[in-house]
């Protein structure tokens, strides 16, 4: 897999630099500031990005920037996009152009190779890659819509989210995949949702409610 890396912490991307390759995967190019992430990623038309949401010169949102911008020149382009905190309000915005090829992890995520590895490939692969926390977040904000769910319920919307088939679902809460259909059809039941095929379109719907 072809990338490009755009972070301004030389530290951070010299290691995802050698994570990556270590993988088997080729680092296109690089990026430390914002006016240079738009094009590398045009120049060089990567299999996929890995870009931090704070970039020089204002360490505002510049790689959000670039990454949508770069998604309408490219489409389809898949992003993974790395944030120090929680920021809603850049989820949300990267989230409102489709799902599909999209991810958003805290950089705490990257220590944990094997996940981070998993989010980019499921993120390459046109699959969606939310962070937990963000998940969380967004869960939160719809509280109250919300307490219709069961403690189970509430637990696999929250994995749903992140972009986690069936199965893998599954295997995480240790029940079966007849049991998470159940749960799933029941979500959507409580949430007023239409029924949806496995993949991104769920992700969709889910995430269509979370930020609504």
């Amino acid at each position: 897999m072809r990338i490009v890396i755009a972070e301004d912490n030389v530290l951070l991307r010299e290691g995802l630099v050698l994570l990556l390759t270590s993988d088997g995967h080729e680092v296109a190019g690089v990026a430390g500031s914002g006016p240079e992430v738009l094009p590398a990623l045009l120049e060089h038309r990567p299999d996929a990005a890995v870009l931090d949401v704070r970039l020089p010169p204002g360490f505002r949102d510049e790689g959000l920037r670039a990454a949508v911008e770069a998604r309408k020149r490219i489409p389809g382009l898949p992003v993974l996009v790395l944030s120090q905190y929680v920021e809603e309000t850049y989820a949300a915005e990267l989230l409102s152009g489709g799902a599909e090829g999209v991810g958003y992890l805290l950089k705490d995520r990257v220590s944990r190779v094997d996940e981070f590895l998993d989010a980019l490939a499921r993120v390459a692969a046109g699959g969606t890659a939310l962070d937990p926390e963000v998940v969380s977040q967004l869960m939160t904000s719809r509280s109250d819509p919300l307490r219709a769910l069961t403690p189970r319920e509430r637990e696999v919307l929250g994995l749903m989210a992140q972009g986690l088939d069936n199965a893998t679902i599954a295997t995480t809460l240790v029940i079966t995949e007849r049991s998470v259909s159940k749960h799933i059809g029941a979500v959507f039941a409580k949430l007023g949702l239409p029924p949806t095929d496995s993949g991104n379109r769920r992700v969709l719907a889910v995430l269509a409610y979370l930020n609504s």
